[in-house]
């Protein structure tokens, strides 16, 4: 479906919410101002439905987005029709304090394979409509599925122009987030290079994050996106704090301080984003890895690589916090318990798996100027035992399907998993696709000068972009096509968008040549 003007209007609010900051103009009854000014969005699609979310804040960069502390009725209709003619389910849940006054649903009983439309009403007034598409039946013959790529869109750094274009993209199946919905820093509005400006100091308690999001759903454009398909949800670390992992941050806070804010901040990702209940933070942990199945085409397995890695291993010009390299003991990225349930998972009965994480699985040499070493400590290169046991699980299935979707590092790369790290022009193992980010590191530029000699370092990477956009995967069962979406720019509004490169893989064959 071909994303019109007129349902872009519907998605982003046709009464005129808020553009930035500006002041409202629609009046609920009740609430004081009208309360469904984050938007709308959808997540996870099964074969029988999705998650659908809003979140009540009628003023929403005021203490508890301006609700009072009571349950709210929320009604929600999904419909066969973007009129609401043929309703094909409809029903009532609760808008509750203790989240946020965030709503999810989790629909079921819908058919597979098609598209449904749904809005929520409250306190007398009515959302922005949304859409999107259930996932086809289990184990149906799937001849297409369309994936978009996307995350690190620090709010500060410039506009989310790539989301507008998104939103526009025809017949998107879903969006994979990858993490860094949100940025965790302190306002610094005179800072060169800050378009926007954060409101506060750096956030700690559930009060600061979940204004945080609200800030950052204040983008029209970020509206949109998730107005116009299911998102596929993950986190890495700017959801809670620059380079955390498991219990620790990178400041040597005590862990058992650290685990008091990492707490808020899991439950504000969940209060502000369209995911299931089973991810609802227990114990201030929540499971984030799961697997969404696209009939015999597709299974996508959302990996979390924070929660359970072990610290990171100190760089070349890094002492404490960090892991000395000489110290003993077991590494893990993923953690045993979600190793051994990717290896269970890893499917021989589908064309394709596609491994959707965070950071960066293939090696990379970065340049000697580099402040934090030639190495990414925050990688899988950091972690190359795992990363050698990840390699394992894929070559003793005998798999050749395997595709990684991987952000973080705000560049487009394109390249291939090498058998052995010592052979980077060697035998691939997987292709990994690197989505730049929607605006962190402002415009940037096709291949930054101190990068110069990174193609002939790094044979095995054949794509080098630092621009700004995301990535649209074209999946059938004789290949993978993944266009690399490209901004002229973002510090300004109206950048225009390209396409990069189209680049094909082959499900018998992994790797790019």
């Amino acid at each position: 479906m071909q994303v019109d003007r007129r349902f872009l209007m519907k998605a982003t609010g046709s009464l005129a919410l808020f553009s930035g900051l500006a002041p409202y103009s629609v009046w609920a009854k009740g609430l004081g101002a009208y309360p469904f000014t984050l938007g709308v969005a959808c997540g996870d699609p099964y074969p029988d439905g999705f998650v659908l979310w809003t979140r009540l804040a009628p003023r929403p960069l005021d203490e508890h987005g301006g609700m009072p502390m009571n349950v709210v009725p929320v009604k929600y209709e999904i419909s066969e029709d973007d009129s609401f003619r043929t309703i094909a389910q409809s029903g009532e849940t609760q808008a509750r304090p203790e989240l946020g006054h965030a709503v999810h649903v989790e629909a079921a009983g819908l058919k597979p394979g098609r598209r449904y439309w749904y809005r929520f009403h409250a306190a007398g007034e009515v959302s922005p409509v949304g859409t999107a598409r259930t996932a086809p039946a289990g184990g149906a013959h799937v001849e297409h599925v369309r994936l978009a790529v996307a995350g690190c869109q620090h709010y500060e750094a410039g506009f989310y122009t790539a989301y507008q274009h998104m939103a526009q993209e025809s017949d998107l199946d879903a969006v994979f987030h990858y993490g860094d919905y949100i940025y965790e820093g302190t306002g610094n509005p005179g800072k060169a290079g800050r378009i926007r400006a954060h409101i506060g100091d750096e956030i700690y308690t559930i009060d600061d994050y979940r204004r945080r999001y609200a800030l950052y759903k204040s983008d029209p454009d970020l509206r949109a996106a998730h107005a116009a398909a299911a998102f596929v949800m993950s986190y890495d670390d700017h959801e809670v704090d620059n380079n955390w992992a498991a219990d620790i941050d990178q400041d040597g806070t005590p862990p058992e301080f650290f685990l008091l804010r990492r707490a808020a901040a899991m439950q504000a990702w969940y209060e502000n984003l369209p995911v299931r209940r089973s991810q609802l933070p227990v114990g201030g942990r929540l499971k984030m890895f799961r697997r969404l199945d696209y009939g015999d085409l597709l299974r996508i397995h959302v990996l979390d690589t924070r929660q359970y890695r072990t610290d990171q291993k100190c760089g070349e010009n890094e002492t404490k916090p960090c892991r000395a390299a000489d110290e003993a003991g077991p590494v893990t990225l993923l953690g045993a318990e979600q190793e051994q349930w990717l290896g269970e998972g890893l499917s021989t009965n589908h064309r394709w798996n596609l491994l959707a994480q965070q950071v960066m699985v293939m090696p990379m040499r970065y340049p000697i100027t580099r402040k934090a070493g030639t190495t990414n400590m925050d990688s899988w290169s950091g972690y190359p035992e795992a990363r050698q046991r990840l390699v394992g699980q894929i070559t003793d299935r005998g798999l050749t399907n395997v595709v990684v979707a991987t952000g973080d590092v705000h560049k487009h790369h394109a390249g291939n998993v090498p058998v052995r790290d010592d052979a980077l022009d060697g035998p691939a193992v997987a292709t990994e696709f690197v989505c730049t980010s929607i605006s962190s590191d402002g415009d940037g530029q096709p291949l930054p000068s101190d990068w110069r000699d990174m193609p002939t370092q790094n044979p095995h990477c054949k794509l080098f972009n630092s621009q700004r956009g995301y990535q649209v995967f074209d999946i059938t069962h004789k290949a993978w096509r993944t266009d690399i979406k490209v901004l002229d720019r973002i510090t300004t509004r109206g950048g225009a968008l390209s396409t990069l490169a189209r680049l094909h893989v082959d499900p018998d064959k992994p790797g790019l040549a």
